[in-house]
């Protein structure tokens, strides 16, 4: 039986693009009832078993084990969330930043943050906005993160980027309106994806949009362009969990007098030590604690 790749869901369809298939090929599939009797819901990025019907049209026999299982946006197999977010129009906002990068730590996916707009910096040749973007740029990269910063104009970053999704399935996420279709068709020139309309007064995009698919680079690279990730919460996350999503923490808590130390109060505290110590970003550490209140907040209400 032959074998492929769900690249798109779509009103009880599921577009199978086979193994040996050319670029654009896809099989239109419905899923196999022992599939709902399983109880298993077939994702965009999921590698499956499919059989031809006689109209064409193929079923969906089985699908292969994942490596990870994303709820919203609901994708198989991500291996790289991409985390685009501008430099300017709409401003960089640090803490929507940092809750993404709690979100993506907690699905066990590897992060690569993107700071898109860069020609807008050079058009008004505000040093202070330099800096700054510079300055983010460094501090996220001694926590460990890749950071690549870009321009969907000049071109700035988009062969560092393709590179990075060479052979994988990517999430591209981020704030609404910071150019996501637009780096993508930077990328992949043929795409010709639908770019949003910058809402000044919002400082926000019109999602663009509608559904998850798999978009292909040609360099055996997919890209789930999604709406996902866009509304944010922390009700599948375990207070206790969230300071392991801060990899800068991870070292000190090791070290902290008691066993899960929330970080906020206790003594002995050595992640509050290393922060006093500048070995921790304040903004990062003051993000942790708004979190960790969000989280009890709505463990109250629910």
């Amino acid at each position: 039986m032959p074998e492929g790749l769900i690249v798109k869901a779509l009103s009880g369809y599921y577009y199978v693009k086979p193994d040996a298939a050319a670029e654009d090929d896809t099989v239109q599939c419905r899923g196999r009832g022992i599939l709902k009797k399983q109880g298993v819901t077939p994702l965009v990025g999921d590698h499956v078993i499919f059989t031809h019907t006689e109209n064409g049209e193929g079923i969906l026999e089985q699908l292969q084990p994942r490596t990870t299982a994303l709820i919203r946006p609901p994708v198989a197999n991500a291996e790289l969330a991409v985390l685009l977010f501008s430099v300017k129009e709409p401003d960089l906002n640090l803490q929507l930043l940092d809750k993404f990068l709690v979100h993506i730590e907690h699905a066990g996916l590897k992060v690569l943050i993107c700071l898109t707009k860069e020609d807008l910096l050079q058009e008004d040749n505000d040093e202070k906005e330099n800096a700054l973007t510079t300055q983010v740029e460094q501090m996220y990269k001694e926590i460990g993160y890749d950071v690549i910063v870009t321009s969907s104009v000049s071109g700035l970053g988009t062969e560092d980027i393709k590179k990075k999704l060479q052979n994988k399935i990517s999430v591209f996420s981020g704030q609404s309106g910071v150019g996501k279709s637009s780096l993508l068709n930077a990328i992949v020139p043929e795409l010709a994806l639908e770019t949003g309309i910058i809402s000044m007064k919002l400082g926000r995009g019109k999602h663009t949009t509608r559904h998850v698919e798999l978009i292909s680079l040609g360099n055996g690279g997919y890209v789930a362009d999604t709406p996902g990730f866009s509304q944010l919460d922390f009700l599948e996350l375990g207070v206790e969990e969230l300071s392991s999503c801060f990899p800068e923490f991870v070292a000190y808590e090791e070290q902290c007098k008691f066993r899960g130390c929330s970080h906020l109060h206790e003594p002995g505290c050595r992640v509050r030590q290393a922060l006093e110590e500048n070995k921790i970003m304040q903004s990062r550490y003051e993000h942790y604690v708004q979190f960790h209140e969000e989280m009890k907040e709505k463990k109250r209400r629910y």
